[in-house]
């Protein structure tokens, strides 16, 4: 059985193959997220989803549920920074941070 951390690396490396675009890998990496419904950080990458696919209401709401701001600039730029966190590799980041 997978580990989360290796679910959510899986998630995040397939929005990447699609070049953040909609398609299969961005429907595989939002089944993911949805399995892990309710666990801050795949609830992140599924905000990120619901970005990439231009719906920014779904997308906010997700956000929310994170417990995260959407990040103001690019879709490549905000994955850099959840996979570096899903990783273990960078804090949280101010003005990106979690909401108390």
């Amino acid at each position: 059985m997978k580990t989360t951390r290796s679910r959510i690396i899986e998630a995040l490396d397939l929005l990447k193959r699609g070049n953040f675009r909609c398609g299969e890998d961005m429907d595989a990496a939002h089944e993911i997220c949805q399995a892990q419904e309710g666990s801050p950080l795949f609830d992140w990458v599924h905000a990120l989803v619901h970005r990439i696919e231009g719906d920014d209401w779904n997308a906010d709401y997700w956000y929310r549920r994170a417990g995260r701001d959407r990040h103001p600039g690019p879709v490549d730029e905000e994955w850099q920074i959840i996979r570096q966190e899903a990783e273990g590799s960078r804090p949280a980041q101010r003005g990106f941070q979690r909401k108390p």
